[in-house]
């Protein structure tokens, strides 16, 4: 299996994990969407849509999935790949979603974080 990131990637996607979840949060549509479980995060480590998207929540979702792989993008100049990148950080933000929010399992299905840890992909650190 390859190696999925180096020492200077990790270290660079530490700051795109702290960086892009507090971005989002700024946006009271977004809090709210993830609060009423409309949106969740996922291995990939994009936003997704749970349900039927209104073209609002779609233009939420897309906004931030921008910024995200502009992150990604910038970091990976650092020795690896924007999917690796966004790999890792999907990992990060799932394992940090708190109890009642909602996320996307490595099997495709949404689940809602209880209190226990997240279903991750076993890849994940």
């Amino acid at each position: 299996m390859r190696k999925l990131l180096s020492t200077s990637g990790l270290a660079a996607l530490l700051s795109v994990a702290l960086i892009v979840p507090a971005s989002a949060q700024r946006d009271p549509a977004y809090q709210a969407a993830r609060q009423a479980g409309l949106v969740g995060e996922q291995p990939d480590g994009y936003l997704g849509i749970v349900g039927t998207a209104t073209p609002e929540l779609q233009a939420i979702i897309n906004n931030i999935n921008i910024q995200r792989k502009r992150q990604y993008t910038q970091q990976a100049a650092s020795g690896s790949t924007v999917e690796q990148m966004a790999f890792v950080t999907g990992c990060n933000l799932i394992s940090r979603t708190v109890a009642g929010e909602k996320y996307r399992a490595p099997d495709g299905r949404w689940l809602t974080r209880g209190s226990d840890a997240p279903v991750r992909d076993p890849r994940c650190l």
